[in-house]
């Protein structure tokens, strides 16, 4: 019997106490019985995060030993040091010099970034003239966008692969934002919220004299802040984690993002698990700087248009 079973056995002989010893006190046992499932399932969403915390220091001969840590009387520098860092920071000799792990992260943030405030642009704008705006056709676009966003990506790999080799967009971080700069997903999340904005707010600011342009970015998009706080969080995630873009498109190894780098540490003849695991600690901070940054407006964002008012 492990520490866990024991922790087990515990906490169910206390409810049962609290249950039938105490009859007249079932709300206690309630409570408790709540407190104790919300924490299991706190310690299993943690466990993942507990355990690649752990590896990352534990030496290559005894990363796969131990679940966690080792015990107190097995610590010393030949168990836990950190030698997986030093070799992810150490740098990589490539045809055209030394490339260092920092170069990665950088080109991630990059193109996480350009892809997200450039999908905003255009997903916000077309949501506004989607919402705002009666002319002839909007209903069969719209109908034309519902139907693209049943097909996969995937399927259509082999002829964008040929347009961006036909324009001369190989190996560079084109081939990464013009095909996805404009996202239907992101223009009918901002039609939704966008439907909202009153129709007499926008007609005020034309007789005002507004430019249309100015409507948009100084009315309408402040108004949809949650949606745009939720959408920018969810096209960060996708970018950074993309893998099978940069994998076909980009050539050069300084160029390259960190999802492929992070996969070169784990193949047929390589197998550092320790350095993969350190880069996917580091390449988990950035997304999670933003998520805690736009938190507020990431629930607002997915709740909007759940309550009429």
């Amino acid at each position: 019997m492990n520490g866990i079973h024991l922790a087990l056995m515990v906490m169910i002989a206390v409810y049962v106490v609290l249950r039938w010893g105490y009859p007249r006190r079932v709300e206690i046992a309630k409570v408790y019985l709540r407190y104790v499932l919300l924490g299991m399932a706190a310690f299993l969403i943690l466990c993942p995060f507990v355990w690649l915390l752990c590896s990352v220091f534990k030496d290559k001969d005894v990363l796969m030993q131990y679940s966690f840590l080792p015990p107190l009387s097995e610590w010393s520098t030949k168990t836990l040091n950190l030698d997986n860092f030093k070799t992810l920071f150490a740098g990589e000799d490539t045809v055209k010099g030394k490339v260092y792990f920092w170069e990665y992260v950088i080109n991630s943030v990059f193109v996480a970034s350009a892809s997200t405030t450039i999908q905003l642009f255009f997903a916000s704008m077309g949501g506004y003239a989607l919402s705002k705006y009666e002319f002839r056709g909007r209903k069969a676009i719209m109908a034309f966008m519902v139907g693209s966003m049943m097909f996969p990506g995937m399927l259509f790999l082999a002829p964008v692969y040929k347009m961006i080799f036909t324009l001369g967009w190989m190996d560079t971080y084109l081939a990464l934002l013009v095909p996805g700069a404009c996202s239907v997903f992101g223009m009918f999340l901002f039609r939704q919220a966008m439907v909202s904005v009153p129709d007499s707010l926008i007609e005020a600011a034309r007789i005002d004299g507004a430019s249309e342009f100015g409507i948009y970015f100084e009315i309408v998009m402040p108004l949809v802040r949650p949606m745009t706080g939720a959408f920018c969080l969810i096209t960060f995630l996708g970018s950074w984690n993309q893998f099978i873009g940069p994998q076909i498109y980009i050539q050069t190894q300084s160029k390259l993002t960190l999802p492929v780098v992070l996969n070169q540490y784990i193949g047929v003849y390589t197998q550092q698990y320790g350095v993969f695991l350190a880069g996917t600690l580091l390449a988990i901070i950035p997304p999670a700087i933003l998520f805690f940054a736009l938190q507020r407006e990431f629930v607002a964002g997915l709740t909007s248009g759940a309550v009429k008012g």
